[in-house]
């Protein structure tokens, strides 16, 4: 259905319900429901809250819902345990996949792994440590890991040789719990001076590692701007991946509003195989119902053989 169309569509509904006296929660999403996806794309709390509610567990239910069989949360190490079990009950009676959430204190602005600081690499194996609890607690398998700044001090083969030694140690504490860190590379636009930027840098790092707990997060956003030749990276990194994350560009919003060509890369991850999550972590390009509905369409127009 073409945006137009269904903004009309939409509009026609609402005023429906608006004569009639009734108004339904996630009317406008009526033609929207029980939509089968060919990959596990996964939204985050916030990208429904107007057609949902503030409320994490309306929002859970919500994007089942739709069909959407994953879910992101990079704050889940910040939300209460019994928050924890009441989303992971959820999840799991409605079918959705828990993907990714943060598993550490990231340093935006000055080292920690890279530099080697025994007391920092400490810090950050104590939050592995944490996070292997809430993972149990909401049936993930994968956390997020972004080893922090450069430091400025040190040349690169020091730092390489640093922040493999940490991830080495924090493999072992999460490989006899089959739970995986992925490696996000960051783009030096909207992240500048971080240590880990690109994704033949990270397949460095997790061939050195050599751990099946110790992989890549491929950000198609971050790596549309960091490197571009985004077909070619993916294949070339493709048995270190184990989680993509998704994002126009320019914008950071969902696919079909900047140059990213999704369709082309949503096919080409599917006949890879691929049984993983993509995490939809942009923002709405529109506000409101309307907005969530524009997102919905879109992963329908792009989602693979579509």
């Amino acid at each position: 259905m073409k945006r137009r169309s269904f903004i009309n569509k939409s509009a026609c509904a609402a005023g429906a319900l608006s004569l009639s006296g009734f108004s339904a929660p996630g009317a406008i999403f009526e033609d929207s429901l029980k939509h089968t996806f060919h990959l596990k794309y996964a939204p985050h709390l916030g990208m429904f809250k107007h057609s949902a509610g503030e409320d994490p567990i309306a929002q859970l239910n919500f994007m089942a819902d739709q069909g959407f069989t994953a879910f992101e949360d990079n704050g889940m190490m910040q939300r209460s345990v019994s928050l924890q079990e009441k989303m992971a009950r959820t999840m799991q009676g409605r079918g959705i996949e828990m993907g990714v959430f943060v598993a550490h204190k990231i340093y935006w602005t000055e080292p920690n792994l890279a530099s080697g600081d025994l007391g920092k690499r400490q810090e950050f194996l104590d939050y592995i440590k944490q996070a292997i609890d809430v993972a149990q607690r909401v049936n993930a398998k994968w956390m997020t890991v972004v080893p922090g700044h450069l430091d400025l001090h040190l040349s690169m083969g020091y730092q390489m040789s640093h922040v493999i030694e940490s991830l080495k140690q924090a493999s072992a504490l999460l490989e006899p719990h089959d739970l995986t860190m992925v490696l996000e590379p960051l783009n030096f636009r909207n992240h500048p001076g971080l240590f880990l930027t690109e994704s033949p840098q990270a397949y460095e790092i997790c061939k050195a590692v050599n751990s099946p707990s110790c992989k890549i997060l491929f950000d198609i956003y971050h790596q549309q701007i960091q490197e571009g030749n985004l077909i070619p990276n993916i294949e070339a990194c493709w048995d270190e991946i184990a989680y993509f994350q998704i994002g126009d560009n320019p914008g950071r919003k969902e696919p079909t509003t900047g140059e990213i060509n999704y369709k082309n890369i949503f096919k080409f991850i599917y006949e890879k195989g691929f049984k993983g999550i993509l995490g939809m972590e942009h923002g709405n390009s529109r506000p409101n119902k309307e907005g969530e509905l524009a997102v919905i369409n879109a992963y329908k127009s792009v989602d693979a053989f579509n």
